[in-house]
């Protein structure tokens, strides 16, 4: 029996997705051999991932000056080759809203001067900062934003206004949930493990400008995005496998109605967890209210005890995975595109029962 799986990532994917991959996992298409074991310079393979980029670049409607790259390291890499490959004066401003955009600010700080322009830390990453006017720097290189922070369960709703500047973002938890303008950045990126694929992809989607020769000096050839660029992300054995699935889930979201479609049936999703979360005597959801994530839903009962029997018995009753980050503690229910709106609908369900249990007199 598949259990209704509330995983931040590695998480859910499509049933359907999972039962294709299962078909072809002998024998791809006629190929004699599964996926898995084919050479990525074979002509199967290159279709593969062509037809992965191709309806990504449909999907997000990505301008014909963006170079989409499949890379290795999860987004946790990019921490690093992004102030690798764009820090030219060495400075650039971070806005830090959650752990990932606390380490990726962190990293850029061996390789540059880096600014934490505004950050949330304050209230324990529990809202996005104010980012209408905020004191860019002169000679950034760009500014860094984590979209959506998957610990904490916020989402940047209005970009920041950069002043000019190049805007990088990390959409890894937010990817593909919702329609999104490519121009407005000139690097987005995300490691698919939370809403597109398995772990071990990053997708990173770069205006061609960016991509030059001159990168900090001690730049290793991989961690170069015009090497990977210039190869069609296939300079190296890429993780072939992960890619195909991508590539599935691409064609899922096609099937669905695009990204128009996700964007209205996850809002759908959320509002049922939010508005049981809001009436609730129980439990309370962490983030203020115009700032939650559509994706991440982290709520408390105020007593860590209850937290805990509360997972456990989700867990018996086959919802998995809704223990928060062990840095904040609670529970997150994490609702990405491949999670069925009965997934929710259900666990609503058993909240209200439990409140029921353990709220009586």
């Amino acid at each position: 029996m598949r259990v209704y799986n509330f995983s931040a990532g590695p998480a859910v994917l499509p049933e359907e997705v999972l039962q294709e991959a299962a078909a072809e996992m002998l024998d791809y298409q006629g190929s004699g051999m599964s996926v898995m074991e084919m050479s990525h310079r074979s002509k199967v393979y290159d279709r593969i991932i062509k037809e992965a980029e191709a309806d990504l670049r449909e999907l997000m409607q990505i301008p014909d000056n963006y170079k989409v790259l499949f890379l290795q390291g999860g987004a946790s890499s990019q921490f690093a080759m992004i102030p690798m490959n764009l820090m030219k004066n060495k400075v650039a401003d971070y806005i830090v809203t959650g752990q990932w955009a606390k380490k990726a600010y962190q990293e850029a700080a061996v390789y540059g001067k880096a600014n934490k322009i505004a950050s949330s830390e304050d209230e324990t990453f529990s809202y996005i900062p104010d980012c209408s006017d905020l004191p860019i720097s002169e000679d950034a290189d760009y500014v860094y934003i984590c979209e959506n922070n998957t610990i904490y369960g916020t989402k940047f709703k209005t970009l920041p206004n950069t002043k000019g500047k190049t805007l990088v973002a990390d959409v890894s938890s937010c990817f593909l949930s919702e329609p999104v303008d490519v121009s407005k950045y000139g690097l987005i990126y995300g490691g698919v493990q939370k809403n597109i694929g398995p772990a071990g992809v990053v997708i990173v989607i770069i205006r061609e400008d960016l991509i030059t020769e001159d990168v900090l000096p001690g730049t290793p050839t991989m961690f170069r995005y015009k090497i990977h660029a210039d190869n069609e992300s296939l300079y190296n054995t890429p993780p072939a496998y992960g890619i195909y699935i991508c590539g599935k889930v691409f064609k899922w979201l096609k099937k669905q109605g695009g990204l128009e479609a996700m964007k209205e049936y996850n809002e759908k999703k959320a509002k049922i967890l939010y508005d049981y979360l809001d009436e609730s005597s129980l439990f309370r959801g962490t983030v203020r209210k115009e700032d939650r994530s559509l994706m991440n839903v982290p709520f408390v009962t105020g007593s860590e005890e209850l937290d805990a029997e509360f997972v456990k018995e989700a867990a018996a009753a086959g919802f998995v995975n809704l223990k928060g980050h062990r840095s904040v503690g609670g529970m997150r229910a994490s609702i990405y595109n491949a999670m069925p709106i009965e997934g929710v609908e259900k666990l609503v369900a058993f909240m209200k029962e439990f409140e029921k249990n353990h709220t009586e007199a």
